[in-house]
């Protein structure tokens, strides 16, 4: 719960500096992509504040689409990535976590320089339905470009090999998940998208109402922009 609540309060305060940032168009500076449907507010100037660790962004081990097995870690490499769990059963909140990302990856393809320093993952809690050649599907409705031949960020989709290990993950990222009485049934649980730097610390979750694709890019830019700050005090 603390950790949730660091987030939400980490959030306030993002969405509050909004009011007294503006945004430069010129001089090559990234445009932000328009405002989605439902968000009252202009993001904050990447660069303006600050987003303190929250936790260490765990290990564990998943299944790629391709049925190889991989470590968040190795995955996460030395980028900034944006971490994802959903079920692809999933009819209601799942579909706007997706869309969250295929925005990022979309945001990417259009710049290179983003792409190369972000990593996005998307791991799937019902491994029993979610077999690798299920996200594989998922991969291509979602990170497929079309034919137009775009590079976006790397964006593997993941599942469990088992729930064992699946659980040691969820535990991790207090990703909370309730299974139905009905193997069937829907999985009760929460939407969170988490935001990790390269330093493997959890940066930012974000929650159902803050799926504001023009907030996280804010946000992985003022990320990338820490070294040179940094290197600015000293």
């Amino acid at each position: 719960m603390l950790l949730a609540g660091l987030a939400w309060l980490t959030l306030a305060l993002t969405v509050a500096a909004a009011a007294d940032s503006g945004h430069s168009h010129g001089g090559g500076a990234p445009v932000a992509p328009p405002r989605p449907s439902g968000f009252d507010y202009d993001p904050p100037k990447p660069g303006t504040y600050q987003l303190p660790p929250l936790a260490v962004a765990a290990d564990g081990v998943a299944l790629d689409e391709t049925g190889a097995v991989r470590h968040l870690s190795e995955l996460m490499g030395d980028g900034i990535t944006v971490l994802s769990f959903i079920y692809t059963r999933c009819g209601d909140i799942c579909p706007f976590g997706t869309q969250l990302m295929r925005d990022l990856h979309e945001a990417t393809a259009e710049d290179p320089e983003l792409a190369a320093g972000l990593r996005l993952i998307t791991m799937s809690f019902d491994p029993d339905h979610d077999t690798p050649e299920v996200m594989a599907e998922e991969a291509k409705a979602f990170r497929d470009d079309g034919g137009r031949g775009e590079k976006g960020a790397d964006w593997p989709f993941l599942t469990a090999r088992d729930k064992g290990e699946l659980g040691e993950i969820l535990t991790a990222y207090d990703q909370r998940v309730l299974t139905s009485v009905n193997p069937d049934g829907p999985l009760a649980h929460q939407l969170r998208v988490y935001l990790i730097d390269r330093e493997h610390r959890i940066r930012n979750i974000y929650s159902l109402d803050f799926l504001d694709p023009r907030l996280v890019l804010a946000d992985i830019r003022t990320l990338r922009m820490e070294p040179r700050r940094q290197a600015a005090v000293r």
